[in-house]
Formats: structure tokens, C-alpha cells, sequence
């Protein structure tokens, strides 16, 4: 089949990575595939999608958003008018991030028939769910979600996609989980923690990811502990924040800041981490947390967005109270100070992985748009 992704931005984002593999899934069970991205993007990622084998056309050549709702519909219809009609795909698969809902209706208008959407977020961003739930029940084949959560925000239900699942001809929703990188590879030997222990955070420095907050918990569990490290990997509008406050608590020895480091030298980083913090007040899936555990991590992360899911409190990892920077410090001493509880949660949380393997992902992938074709 002819499948053509639409999405807003290639930069180098979670939603980009997971779209990748959605991608490489299709062309390698046989579909040609075109990536239209609307806005901002970055050569890198565009010459890997590229190197996946998708045709990739950028309706903004210098990346920048229309500005307006009227500006903003013009641009893409004329813009999606043009691929269309170039190019007749079978399926369109909306990765469902803002303006998600335009380019549905748009595609609608244009005559596409089949429609597939997926949200990377809960309900919680979209104004309306009214709307959604309209588009989702007329407009759209299929809607998929990333966790079941996120999807029990959008329709109170949830239901996890599988080989034996049956299509309705419209309205179909369920959850497909993403996948594990194909630039981290399952750790197949057990983890080796040795002292000091090294506390570690891979993330964009942001406040919606809670950096703010990993320095002073931190402290608090260097306080107890003098021999705990701390790895920063990232970069964001609040890296100089966190290294004053470094300054500041008198921890420069102990903390090391790599900025923002390529994909492939990740696993590296992940190596050096025993326990990875995942402080975020906003969390679609959590990529980063299956990321470390498929290198032996123990992760302590927020209860919020997907990290429920991903993290099975208590038995791979800790969850703690968003925000609370007392529980979160908590839950950090109670795995620097037992070494064999890092050491158990470590090897459960390398074997969950397994459920966010690359296998199963292309499986149901496959699976979703063998079912779609035999309605074509």
C-alpha cells in the first residue's frame, strides 16, 4: 500500500523516534512510504527517516510555523492538496500531536478514506474532547494511543491492540505501546553496581521534565550519602539553573554535566547510570525509562503520563508523588541503601522490557494494516 505519515515536526523529539519505527516497520513489510512534516525539522532527522527508506517532503522549507488559525488551515490544505494528489496514498497515519486535528479533516475534505491517527499525549492538552471524539468516530479508522492510560483520558475505556482484534469499519480505538530504540540494545548480562553509586538523568532540561527539581533531591541524598554521583545528560533552558544550584549546595565534585549527546552514544551513558530519575510533571510514554531498564536501571519517575505502565511500582522501579521533592529524595535513599534491592529491581526491569520489544511492535503494526487493506 501507498502510506503517507503526517507530522509536525521532525526534530528529535519521542514522537519523532517513535514515528521513525513506525516507519521502518511499514517499509520493511513492503509499503511505500511518504513523511510530510508541516513545520520545524532538522536535517538529521530527515535524512534518517530518508535513510529508512520513506520519501520525506517538507511543506516549510525554513521550518517555521504559519502563524494563525486561517494562515495555518491555508497552508496545509494547499500543502496536503499537493501530496495527495501526487502521490493517491491508501492509508494516512496522523501522528496526532497539535494542529493533530486539522490535517484530519483536512485529509477528509481531500477524499481520503482511510485514516489512522495515534495520540502520543493524554486528553489533558486537547480543548475540546467533543470534537476529538466526533472525529474519532466519523473521520477516523483507526485512533491508537500509546498507553492504555491516555487512552482511558480520551473514551473512559482502553483496550490493547493485538493480532486477534477486530475492526470495526469506523471508530476503532486501542493502545499500541512504543517500542525500544534500535539504538539500545537489550543489556543481556546482569547489571554491575559498585560504589559510589551514580544517579543519572537523560533528558531535555525543562521544567515539564522536572529538572528543577533533580539537583535538591539530590542534595538531600548526598547529605547521607558523601559518596553518590550525579550524571547529567541533556541540554535545555535550565542547565545554567542547575549548575548555580550545584554551586550553591557545594556539590561541583560530585556532578558532571555531558550536554546533549547522539543517539548512538546513549547506551554508553546509560551504563554509568545505577539508578535513572525521572522527575517529569508531563509524560507521554517515557521512552527514557525503557531506555534504562533495557540497560539495567532502576528507575525512579513521577506518577504521571505512561510511567505507571512502563514501571511496575515497587518490582522494576519506584514511582514517586509528582512534584514532592521529599518523596522523591525517599525513594532514592531506599535504593542507594540496599544494594541487593537495586540489584533485584534491576534485573526485573531489564526482563519488562521485553514488552516494548522492536519484534512485537512490527508485529501488531503489521497486523493493524494487514486488517485495513483486506477493507480497502
Amino acid at each position: 500500500m501507498r502510506v503517507l505519515i503526517c507530522i509536525p515536526c521532525l526534530l528529535t523529539g519521542g514522537t519523532e523516534i517513535q514515528t521513525l519505527s513506525l516507519v521502518k516497520t511499514l517499509v520493511t513489510v513492503g509499503h511505500e512510504v511518504t513523511t510530510v512534516c508541516y513545520f520545524e525539522h532538522a536535517a538529521e532527522m530527515v535524512e534518517r527517516y530518508r535513510r529508512t527508506g520513506s520519501i520525506v517532503v517538507c511543506l516549510s522549507a525554513d521550518g517555521n510555523r504559519t502563524i494563525g488559525l486561517y494562515a495555518t488551515i491555508t497552508f496545509l490544505y494547499y500543502g496536503l492538496k499537493r501530496i495527495v494528489k501526487g502521490i493517491k496514498p491508501d492509508v494516512v497515519h496522523v501522528q496526532y500531536m497539535a494542529p493533530g486535528a486539522i490535517p484530519v479533516i483536512l485529509l477528509k475534505l481531500l477524499g481520503v478514506k482511510t485514516i489512522i491517527a495515534t495520540a502520543h499525549t493524554a486528553a489533558d492538552i486537547y480543548p475540546s474532547l467533543r470534537l476529538l471524539r466526533f472525529i474519532q468516530r466519523h473521520l477516523l479508522t483507526v485512533f491508537t494511543c500509546i498507553t492504555e492510560r491516555a487512552e482511558r483520558s480520551f473514551f473512559g475505556t482502553s483496550q490493547l491492540y493485538s493480532p486477534t482484534t477486530i475492526l470495526a469499519r469506523r471508530g476503532n480505538h486501542f493502545t499500541i505501546y512504543n517500542n525500544l530504540p534500535d539504538y539500545i540494545q537489550i543489556s543481556t548480562t546482569p547489571k554491575q553496581f559498585r560504589q559510589p553509586m551514580t544517579i543519572g538523568v537523560v533528558s531535555r532540561l525543562e521544567r515539564i521534565k522536572g529538572m528543577d527539581l533533580v539537583v535538591p533531591a539530590f542534595h538531600l541524598v548526598h547529605k547521607k550519602h558523601t559518596n553518590t554521583r550525579l550524571l547529567v545528560v541533556g541540554e535545555g533552558s535550565l542547565r545554567t539553573q542547575m549548575e548555580v544550584q550545584i554551586q550553591e549546595l557545594g556539590l561541583p565534585n560530585v556532578a558532571e554535566f555531558v550536554g546533549r549527546q547522539p543517539q548512538e552514544l546513549l547506551q554508553s551513558y546509560y551504563d554509568k547510570i545505577d539508578i535513572l530519575l525521572m522527575p517529569s510533571r508531563s509524560e507521554g510514554f517515557g521512552l527514557t525509562a525503557i531506555e534504562g531498564m533495557a540497560r539495567g536501571c532502576v528507575v525512579v519517575a513521577a506518577d504521571v503520563g505512561g510511567l505507571p505502565e512502563v514501571i511496575i511500582d515497587g518490582e522494576t522501579g519506584l514511582l514517586h508523588r509528582p512534584e514532592q521533592l521529599d518523596d522523591i529524595a525517599n525513594k532514592l535513599l531506599s535504593l542507594v541503601e540496599s544494594s541487593e534491592l537495586v540489584r533485584i529491581m534491576s534485573y526485573k526491569a531489564n526482563a519488562r522490557v521485553c514488552t516494548y520489544s522492536t519484534e512485537r511492535y512490527n508485529e501488531l503494526i503489521d497486523s493493524l494494516y494487514s486488517k485495513i487493506k483486506k477493507e480497502l
